[in-house]
């Protein structure tokens, strides 16, 4: 193994470039997280954390330098399905997960190893399941492990953004059946009604409901599965601050007249202000870059979502690489933007030092 550390503590370029690499090249779809977070175990080892796999598959890395804050960084091991061929090529790393999110992830190992300013305890989490609806892994260490003084979620926000916050979720299915009949029968058909459901989700939302604004919500038909006596379709519906779901849900069944509508998973919008923590924390690092942060909000939905259901503490998303790749069989990262995130975070980590400590301390070694 090449030495990972530079003389000034700092993870080599070549060493960052190699973790990323090797991260990309073992399959983690959804599910399928045990051979990543075997390898991330050992190369956290490697690099001076307590790591070790706890009961759902999150890797969870300690490090601990002196009486401080802890600050918790957290990123997903998952990816969509589907390979993609991993290859350098001008500048970029392909392959699937570069942006979403190992490309975060492995930024957060490298930058959390090389910190050697921060006094206090750094917890690194690669979670399992955050592609899919119930997000196991990060409900998991929200119920596992007493919280943290600040925390940093890596997902892609692009090394010069930082994300502030992000819309909730609302899945909903629904399910009707109807007795067989002719197709000119003028009963209603389990088909119709399903449609039925989705135009009245749309018209009960508003005019100004869509996807491109963060404050207003946004409707998708899923799936949708239909017969003349049977059907079934999911609903998703990203929600900003404040949005009352049991209003809509119950506006909702009020106006089906037959069927079942059931919450698969509901998860509350999140956002925080300008003045956070681990936001200047952030900042400062992107300014030591030369670069005028960005902060944006996001109309998708991530971790922080789920661990600022019950979490408030200073909290900000960030990482490297460009959420447009998200998914995408393009998915590539800039390696000179993996660099500079690491350097960002590795400048946010020393800056959150100076936070009070104020949370219960995590247990020790599990």
């Amino acid at each position: 193994m090449n030495w990972p550390f530079t003389s000034a503590g700092s993870v080599t370029e070549t060493y960052a470039f190699g973790l990323l690499r090797n991260m990309l090249e073992i399959p983690s779809a959804s599910y399928h997280e045990r051979d990543l977070a075997g390898y991330l175990v050992g190369a956290m080892a490697d690099l001076g954390f307590r790591a070790h796999i706890d009961e759902v598959g999150n890797v969870i890395g300690v490090i601990e330098r002196g009486d401080g804050p802890t600050v918790m960084l957290l990123g997903h091991m998952d990816t969509v399905p589907g390979v993609l061929p991993v290859r350098p090529l001008d500048g970029r790393l392909y392959g699937r997960g570069a942006v979403d999110a190992k490309g975060p992830l492995a930024a957060i190992i490298c930058a959390a190893a090389g910190a050697v300013d921060f006094r206090g305890r750094l917890v690194v989490v690669g979670v399992v399941e955050e592609e899919t609806p119930c997000s196991r892994g990060a409900m998991a260490i929200r119920t596992g492990r007493e919280r943290p003084d600040a925390l940093i979620i890596g997902e892609p926000s692009g090394w010069s953004s930082v994300v502030l916050g992000y819309k909730g979720k609302l899945d909903l299915r629904y399910t009707v059946r109807c007795p067989a009949t002719h197709p000119s029968n003028v009963a209603p058909k389990a088909s119709e009604l399903a449609v039925a459901c989705w135009e009245t989700l749309v018209e009960l939302l508003g005019s100004e409901a869509g996807h491109g604004v963060f404050n207003q919500p946004g409707a998708t038909l899923c799936k949708l599965n239909a017969d003349l006596t049977t059907a079934t379709a999911d609903l998703s519906i990203r929600i900003p601050p404040g949005f009352d779901v049991d209003a809509l849900v119950g506006a909702l069944r009020g106006r089906l007249p037959v069927g079942d509508l059931e919450v698969l998973n509901s998860v509350a919008a999140c956002r925080v202000g300008r003045a956070d923590a681990v936001v200047r924390a952030l900042t400062t690092g992107i300014r030591r870059l030369h670069a005028q942060p960005r902060l944006v909000v996001k109309t998708a939905t991530s971790d922080m979502n789920t661990l600022a259901e019950v979490w408030d503490i200073p909290m900000a998303t960030y990482g490297p690489g460009e959420s447009s790749l998200d998914h995408s069989d393009h998915e590539h990262i800039m390696l000179s933007d993996y660099k500079r995130g690491i350097d960002v975070l590795t400048t946010a980590i020393a800056e959150l030092a100076l936070l009070p400590v104020q949370a219960a301390q995590p247990e020790g070694s599990q």
